[in-house]
């Protein structure tokens, strides 16, 4: 049976696959579901990932433990106070009933050390204090010097990819630079997070029950997953898995750049299947700059890309900030070029 073949019938979920513990912390029974997955795949005639000939990649942002699981450093509740756990059950949902009909599931996974330009210890007021997070730094705040950078820090500060480095003068100067940078392009002001999606913690790692789905799917269609880390710049921040949200520093001297391979990787698939969190910042600003490169090489392309909007949600912190209503306009925006939205629930040889 072919893939083409395969992909026209949904399939059923596996019995291991347990929605009410899609919000909890546990460790995958990698060998069992190992086992499991090749018996699921000789069961219902399943083929290798490398016979499809329509080629699908799924696209999961962020879904970490940091971002969806309750009580976590960043959980995404969206408005209803549980969206990514809904979001993740959905998700898994989805990957085991379209199982056959799904080439490649590539996870990004922020990537975060502490003495990063988003993160309290990068700054600090004239008392010596450091922000609390959720704080907005803005441009008047850093030339009034009601914020500066912490003269501490310099030290550990050292390019990437390189071995420049930074002094104190230096940082400073960048720190300028780079809110006036947010400020002229209209984008987010900088915002400090609390410390998460810490390199080395378990706030770091993929929700389990998506680990599980991700390794049965792996197994099961002998297909790689293909993780993809973003966000270890300390002089940047990095929503988009495709590109930091600064490139430069004063001078306009490169610190980062786009990530080109992963782009042309997502456009030569035939379908892009894109979900996880959150829907108003590093989904939103994914989609964003694959649309730019769309735009760039031949805008029909945008019509190859579908958003699952059932699993995703917005960052809201009652009572502080509520994105909904932006990330609702960037998805409005993203149809209007041709993206398709779709639930999770919909059959993919129906879209």
């Amino acid at each position: 049976m072919t893939s083409t073949t395969t992909e026209l019938t949904e399939l059923p979920l596996p019995p291991h696959f347990a929605p009410t513990q899609v919000g909890e912390v546990w460790r995958v029974p990698y060998q069992q579901r190992a086992t499991a997955a090749r018996e699921w795949a000789q069961k219902h005639q399943i083929p290798p990932a490398s016979e499809d000939r329509i080629r699908t990649c799924l696209l999961a942002i962020d879904v970490q433990n940091t971002f969806c699981i309750p009580g976590f450093e960043l959980f995404v509740g969206g408005r209803s106070g549980i969206g990514a756990v809904e979001d993740n059950r959905r998700l898994c949902e989805f990957i085991y009933r379209n199982l056959a009909t799904i080439t490649e599931i590539a996870p990004t996974l922020d990537t975060h050390t502490a003495m990063q330009i988003f993160h309290p210890i990068f700054w600090v007021n004239q008392s010596g204090e450091h922000p609390a997070p959720m704080t907005n730094i803005t441009l008047e705040q850093v030339q009034q010097g009601i914020w500066q950078v912490n003269p501490a820090i310099a030290a550990s500060i050292v390019e990437e990819h390189s071995s420049y480095q930074y002094n104190y003068q230096d940082l400073q100067k960048h720190a300028l630079y780079y809110v006036q940078k947010l400020h002229d392009e209209g984008k987010y002001p900088l915002t400090i997070w609390p410390y998460h999606s810490m390199l080395g913690g378990i706030g770091h790692a993929l929700v389990s029950a998506v680990e599980e789905a991700t390794f049965f799917h792996n197994i099961a269609r002998h297909s790689q997953t293909k993780f993809e880390l973003k966000g270890s710049n300390p002089l940047t921040e990095n929503y988009s898995v495709l590109s930091p949200e600064v490139l430069s520093t004063i001078g306009e001297q490169p610190i980062a750049q786009k990530n080109q391979r992963f782009l042309q990787k997502l456009l030569s698939f035939d379908r892009v299947i894109i979900a996880g969190q959150a829907k108003s910042h590093c989904v939103a600003w994914t989609i964003a700059d694959l649309l730019t490169e769309i735009h760039e090489i031949d805008p029909k392309l945008a019509h190859k890309v579908y958003l699952l909007e059932d699993c995703t949600s917005p960052v809201v912190v009652p009572g502080v900030v509520d994105f909904t209503e932006q990330a609702n306009h960037a998805f409005q925006r993203f149809t209007q070029a041709g993206m398709h939205i779709v639930r999770s629930t919909e059959p993919i040889n129906r879209w």
